[in-house]
């Protein structure tokens, strides 16, 4: 089992920056990638960003390549998500998630993130 937990959501205005941060405990061995998802009201899950375990192994969503960084720890056990230039139509609540290959197995609660003037 991988338990994760979220933290860094938050409210603020466009064009301001979060940092999210997911640290995953449990069997950290069990998986290579961490990726981070977002749901909207009334939409579905959709990916963001994910993770290998090297840092030039990652892959973004189109909606945020260019504003989102992501990155890993040394220990690859925690993620974490630069979100720079946040606009309205990224309000979501984010999860993050890990797993191997395609699949997610294990993922978190999830961290609001509301913008917005």
């Amino acid at each position: 089992q991988v338990q994760l937990a979220e933290s860094g959501g938050g409210s603020v205005k466009p064009g301001e920056s979060l940092r999210l941060s997911c640290a995953a405990s449990g069997r950290t061995d069990s998986f290579t990638n961490m990726a981070w998802f977002r749901q909207a009201p009334g939409k579905e899950r959709e990916f963001v960003a994910r993770s290998g375990r090297s840092s030039r192994d990652t892959g973004y969503s189109g909606l945020v390549k260019g504003r989102f960084t992501i990155s890993r720890d040394s220990a690859k056990t925690t993620v974490y998500l630069q979100m720079n230039n946040l606009k309205p139509e990224d309000t979501a609540v984010y999860y993050c998630a890990v797993g191997s290959g395609p699949r997610y197995n294990y993922w978190g609660q999830g961290t609001q993130v509301t913008v917005s003037s």
